[in-house]
């Protein structure tokens, strides 16, 4: 069959791409001719859904998003490894392994910080993967494991059951840009990779864990039904002729050899991709391992050495202060340089002023710098008896340094944040926050386009995006004339938003949807909640003397007003599109579940809130309503449950005065108060 063979072609020269680029790190075409073969078979397999295999390059992301992961009891124990902390250890070790085994061969290889799992292989198809666990019970991650391209689908000359371990991992250039990408976000930042791993290998939902970028690498064989491998690095070289990406490996008879390795591959660890905590040394010689055995936890014949987090001393030298894109900022201590983990130190974090209040870190102190599992050195203390005379407790800046306006301290955190409107080390962030969905809706102006703009120079402030040069944005990468109109339009079409959009938009701080929705029907116009005091402002419910308080210093801001008039005189527009703000439904909490057909959820919601109701997101004791549409779930089974008042559409319709009906007799069903 002509089709079959078409797809079939397909799918060997894509695997064969992937290898190339994902195991081998040798790309051979361009993202572009990749992504058009790719286009290729999916369509074919669309037109021909009979063909589709679960080993096909388009499985790579699955269906749905799960509810759970299933458990998987594995059918060889995930062990765990003895660790060793000093030389002596490891010698011991290398003894008690000669005692009962003569002419010892040894493997030794990094060992890699982050999750153990298991993938399994039926007659060379992948099957399933799970999760460490316990060792003995672990999680079906299968879905998640599919979006690692650097795991092969299927294997040739794999025939029977294969299980092999390995460990997933985030490269430490991927989880510097995730980190990026989260801060543009307002999100929180992960702590180090193996936790951005985990957090990663562990989503319901395989499309966010396939937009992390994970990677795999193997360190053993747990089962096969190949014949039996005479050592360990043998079925390693077996498994990297099958195309997996294998650990790398050192062979040696001579434990003396061994420590010295292991010694140089701490100091070498920043040459790997991956975070190593440590070295895995194993007898090499399969029928040894049999003769050493284990005991109730671990193997006999494998040791752990576990990297001590190394500290020296050095002298701060001075004290700088970032400007992150969150308006956070963050402290960091210049060093003199010192030898770390085999990289040379020359700064180190301070966290915030409460970590340098609690520790006292002062300009000339001489402290320790410890590096540990983390990708910024950190002080761990202070040797006060060398602190030179006349130095002074540190602080932090009043105001950002780099725009001077005012910085204010988190109410609920040790956070400081700049709070100025334009300042240049928050306009990625900014600009992002300010053209998503929620606020200007700036379509096709996401974090990506964003950058471009701002590294092109075309944008230093959110007025100036109505600015924009036509041949100007077509010019930057991956835009060209057609989506240069496009982003155009939208932005041209945001002048256009509610109020209530551009408060949102502004970013500030506890000024959120609803509280711009509220803000912005009330005074109507931009200028007149600029004009407002404070007991003006909280006078609105829910806008409380903290909200009131970031507001007033906000209008009150230079760079605020700078930025309001260029947007007047761009043509955004400063008043408000809602109705008079009624109260017919004041004191009523309203919780929206399942499809309407004529309204969406925020869409109804909005028009609940028009009448006076408090929308929430959930079903509890103090729900005045549920609105339920088709497919309602578990919302309205509680609601259900809890006795509370559920209406259909129709019923909803007829309550915001959009379809003939018994408004009195829904009023009464729904106990409105008197007013």
């Amino acid at each position: 069959m002509e089709i079959q063979a078409r797809i079939d072609e397909l799918r060997r020269t894509l695997n064969e791409h992937n290898y190339n680029y994902y195991v081998l790190d040798n790309p051979t075409i361009s993202d572009y001719e990749y992504d058009h073969l790719l286009r290729e078979l999916e369509d074919l397999e669309a037109a021909h859904p009979e063909l589709i295999t679960p080993d096909s390059p388009t499985q790579r992301v699955g269906g749905q998003a799960l509810t759970a992961f299933r458990q998987v009891v594995h059918r060889v124990p995930l062990q765990s490894l003895q660790d060793v902390f000093s030389p002596e250890e490891l010698a011991d070790f290398g003894r008690r392994v000669e005692e009962s085994a003569r002419r010892v061969e040894y493997l030794l290889e990094p060992k890699v910080d982050g999750l153990s799992v298991a993938l399994e292989y039926q007659d060379g198809v992948f099957v399933r993967g799970a999760t460490r666990g316990d060792g003995q019970v672990g999680e079906d991650v299968t879905e998640n494991i599919r979006t690692i391209r650097s795991i092969p689908m299927r294997l040739e000359g794999a025939d029977g059951t294969l299980i092999v371990r390995g460990e997933v991992y985030m490269p430490r250039k991927t989880f510097e840009r995730l980190n990026e990408e989260r801060e543009l976000n307002g999100e929180n930042l992960f702590a180090n990779p193996r936790n951005a791993a985990a957090g990663s290998l562990r989503q319901l939902d395989p499309k966010i864990a396939a937009a992390r970028g994970l990677d795999m690498v193997l360190f053993n064989i747990q089962y096969t039904d190949h014949p039996p491998f005479a050592t360990d690095s043998a079925s390693l070289d077996w498994l990297k002729s099958l195309r997996f990406k294998v650990i790398d490996y050192q062979v040696s008879s001579d434990m003396w050899e061994i420590q010295r390795s292991v010694f140089q591959l701490g100091d070498d660890r920043e040459q790997y991709p991956f975070d190593i905590d440590g070295a895995v040394v194993k007898v090499n010689s399969l029928s040894d391992r049999a003769v050493l055995g284990e005991t109730s936890k671990f193997p006999k014949w494998a040791a752990a050495y576990k990297y001590p987090p190394e500290r020296k001393e050095s002298v701060v030298k001075d004290i700088v202060v970032q400007v992150g894109r969150t308006g956070v900022l963050t402290p960091k201590a210049v060093v003199s340089p010192v030898r770390l983990a085999g990289t040379t130190v020359t700064n180190a974090t301070l966290h915030n002023q409460d970590y340098i209040t609690e520790k006292d870190i002062r300009i000339g102190d001489t402290v320790i710098v410890q590096k540990a599992g983390e990708i910024i050195p950190e002080i761990v203390s202070v040797v006060k008896e060398k602190r030179p005379e006349g130095t002074e407790p540190y602080r932090l800046p009043a105001v950002c340094p780099v725009c001077g306006a005012p910085v204010v301290r988190d109410e609920d955190g040790a956070h400081i944040r700049c709070t100025g409107a334009e300042c240049p080390a928050q306009l990625l962030r900014n600009l992002t926050h300010f053209a998503s969905r929620d606020a200007m809706d700036i379509e096709g102006l996401g974090p990506a386009a964003v950058k471009a703009l701002v590294e092109a120079g075309l944008v230093r402030t959110p007025a100036d995006l109505y600015h924009l040069d036509r041949d100007a944005v077509a010019q930057l990468d991956r835009m060209g004339k057609k989506s240069a109109d496009n982003l155009l339009a939208a932005i041209e079409k945001s002048k256009q938003n509610d109020l209530s959009k551009l408060l949102f938009a502004f970013g500030i701080r506890q000024v959120g949807q609803r509280a711009g929705q509220d803000l912005a029907a009330h005074f109507g116009t931009l200028d007149a909640l600029a004009a407002a005091s404070a007991e003006e402002l909280t006078a609105i419910p829910d806008v409380g003397s903290v909200t009131a308080q970031y507001l007033t210093d906000w209008f009150a801001s230079p760079q605020s007003r700078h930025l309001i008039a260029a947007l007047k005189e761009a043509g955004v527009n400063m008043e408000s599109h809602a109705q008079p703000v009624g109260d017919k439904l004041a004191g009523i909490t309203f919780v929206l579940t399942g499809e309407l057909s004529t309204y969406s959820r925020k869409e109804a919601g909005d028009r609940l809130a028009a009448l006076g109701a408090k929308v929430s997101g959930s079903v509890s004791k103090k729900t005045g309503c549920v609105i339920a549409g088709e497919a309602a779930g578990s919302k309205l089974r509680k609601a259900q449950e809890l006795g509370i008042p559920v209406l259909d559409e129709d019923q909803f319709l007829t309550l915001i005065g959009e379809k003939e009906g018994d408004e009195e007799a829904i009023l009464a069903l729904i106990g409105k108060p008197e007013t």
